[in-house]
Parts: structure tokens; sequence; C-alpha cells
């Protein structure tokens, strides 16, 4: 179902043809999962999640029908099981899912050459000039869907704006198989009325803060001095500013380099004891290692982020000779880091890991060669 409005950010006068982008941020529905039920007709309409079914198991992504149950991806896989007992848990397989991906940019590449991917299933793509010359970026937005359903039998969901915090914004609005548009007139009044806690890029622990100085909405944000969010916020404090406006001025950048992928939780209650620090390692890594594959990632320097009670920060890093080859291994790197930081007289309010140190897959094929001889 597509839920665009005539009112487009593409139907500028010329003379406005120049200022205004026009952004596309495409996120395909419960990607690896609808995967698996397009593959297998027997998951489909069921409840179900890609990942490890065991009891240290974690969810790597949940269909549709599983996330009506409360079941999302970085959930322990036996809490999953507990909300949703007749869950279907399915190995990933992230070869599948990289030919599917590659299915979906060769589609967006018959628009622009100007694709920014995210993971295997969402990317920004600049349509302001178009290999197809369609002036409206709705209509870019709903052939693009449609291409990607006759070839891969998926959906996907789009937003479409002036900007990338906007079109990201706006995939969210219609889920699943749907698209919205955020124009450049209603974009500030869009940012006023929104949950900075729902703002992308607002974690769960600078939420909590913007709550602590009172700021709930976009509204609340917007009604701050640029000083006031340097002053508790940081570098980070300009960003706010101007996104609490509407504006973002990031370009699309094509093939962008990612230096690593990092995961972290801030705890309702302070950690002292090594054992439960060390189970809270285990999601982690597994969904450091989640987003890894499912961007082609192999990486060797996994680093260990702490921050205590106090909100004294640390940071701990070990590098292998090879890439590690799997999430367990990432998992005891990690935990290996943590051990010597026990016993603790202070309490730890956030853990988090990263993997880092990427190379591509002829550096790592090289390297496992050289390993084994």
């Amino acid at each position: 179902m597509q839920h665009a409005t005539p009112i487009d950010m593409m139907e500028q006068k010329p003379d406005q043809e120049e200022r205004v982008r026009r952004i596309i941020h495409v996120d395909m529905d419960a990607f690896y999962a609808s995967v698996e039920q397009r593959d297998n007709p027997e998951l489909r309409g069921k409840p179900v999640a890609v990942g490890g079914a065991a009891a240290r198991g974690v969810v790597a992504a949940a269909s549709y029908e599983a996330r009506e149950f409360g079941v999302r991806s970085a959930l322990p896989s036996i809490t999953a099981k507990r909300r949703c007992p007749d869950l279907i848990f399915v190995p990933p397989r992230f070869d599948v899912y990289r030919a599917v991906s590659s299915q979906i940019h060769a589609i967006f590449a018959e628009h622009t050459d100007l694709i920014e991917p995210l993971s295997l299933d969402e990317a920004y793509l600049d349509v302001t000039a178009n290999k197809q010359g369609i002036p409206i970026a709705t209509e870019i937005a709903t052939r693009i869907r449609a291409r990607i359903k006759d070839v891969t039998g998926l959906n996907g969901s789009a937003g479409i704006s002036y900007c990338k915090f906007l079109a990201k914004m706006a995939s969210d609005l219609n889920k699943p198989n749907g698209q919205a548009v955020i124009t450049p007139k209603n974009g500030p009044a869009f940012v006023e009325g929104l949950a900075v806690k729902k703002f992308h890029g607002v974690g769960p622990a600078t939420a909590a803060k913007m709550e602590r100085l009172g700021i709930l909405t976009g509204a609340d944000l917007k009604a701050q001095s640029l000083a006031f969010l340097q002053q508790h916020f940081g570098k980070s404090g300009a960003w706010y500013y101007d996104i609490a406006r509407g504006i973002d001025h990031r370009s699309v950048q094509p093939d962008r380099p990612r230096k690593s992928v990092g995961v972290e939780d801030t705890f309702t209650v302070d950690i002292f004891d090594r054992d439960a620090a060390r189970a809270e390692i285990t999601p982690l890594a597994a969904e450091v290692w989640r987003r890894s594959e499912s961007k082609g990632l192999h990486g060797r320097t996994v680093t260990l982020k702490v921050t205590y009670a106090d909100f004294q920060k640390i940071t701990r890093s070990r590098t292998s000779i090879a890439p590690f080859a799997a999430a367990d291994e990432l998992e005891a790197a990690a935990r290996a880091l943590l051990d010597p930081l026990f016993p603790s007289a202070k309490g730890i309010r956030l853990l988090g890991v990263t993997l880092s140190s990427f190379i591509d897959d002829d550096e790592n094929e090289a390297v496992q060669f050289t390993l084994q001889i």
C-alpha cells in the first residue's frame, strides 16, 4: 500500500531547483526474516526469528508476526521464546542476504549513482538529478519499491524528504510496505512534534539525559540555545541544534568506508558483579557480529568501552592477527578485556563492544591462507 502525498519537494519552481535536494531512504521490511519466509513457504504467516535458539543465542531479525509478541533484534533467544512460545528459529544465511541485497542495489543504480548503503537492507539515494529524468521523488520511490517486489518478491518501505535525517524518519511512518514524504514546508513542524527518543541517532542514554534536562520533544530541543546543547552534549550539540529545526546538510556518500561497528547498553541498575557484566557482553557481541556480517565486514580489533557510575570512561582494545571468525570469538575477546577490571569498587553503568580494523575479502583470504601454511 502506498502512502504518498501529491505535494512533493520535486515540485519546486525553477529558481528553487538547486536549493532543494530529493533524498530517498529505502528500508526493506524485516529483511532477513522476509527472505527466509520467501524461500520457505512453511514459514509464511508465522512468527520467525533469524538467529540461534540456544540458551545463549540472540535474535538477529524478527518477522512482523514475531514482532507482535515483542520479539525484536538483539533480544536474547530465551526471552524471545518466552514472549512467543510458537516462535520458529532459523539460522542466518548471510550469503543469501548479500545476493538479494546486490539485486536491490542494482535497482537503485537504475535511477542514481548517489547511493549510500547503510546495511544490506537499507540505503540513502540522492535522486535530485536522476538517470530517468523523473520529476517527482515519490514516483521514483514507488517505482523502486515495485521493481524490488518484482525482482525479489520482497517488500520495502521508503521515506522521501529534502535531507537524510527526515528521509530516514519518513521511512518508518508507513511501515510495512508503504512510503511517506516530509516536505521542506512541513519538516520543521514534523520534528517539533516528535519525541526525541524517536530521533534517529538518539540512543536510550542520550534520550534519558535529555529527559533529565526537560527535553522530551523536538519543540523542547528547539527551545534550547546552541551554547546550552554544546555544554551538555559536546560536539553533538550543534547537530541537535540543527535537526531540531529540520536542518541536515549531510550529503549522500556513495561507498562510504565503515571504520567500526559498535553497540553499547546503559543499565538501569549499576553492575558490580563480574558474572553479571560478562553476561551483558553476550548480546552486545552478538549484535556487533550481526551488523558486521550484514555489511560483509571482517575486523581484527575488539574494543571494550566501560562507563562507571561516576561517569568515568575507560576503553580496552585487543587486535588479533586474523579477523574474528565467529560471534563467540568476538565475545570471548571482549570478556577477556573485561575480566581484569574486577573486582571493582565502582558500579558499571554502561558497557560497549566495538569491532574495527576491517579488511576486505581478498585480504581475509590471504591472511587465512598464510595462517594455514
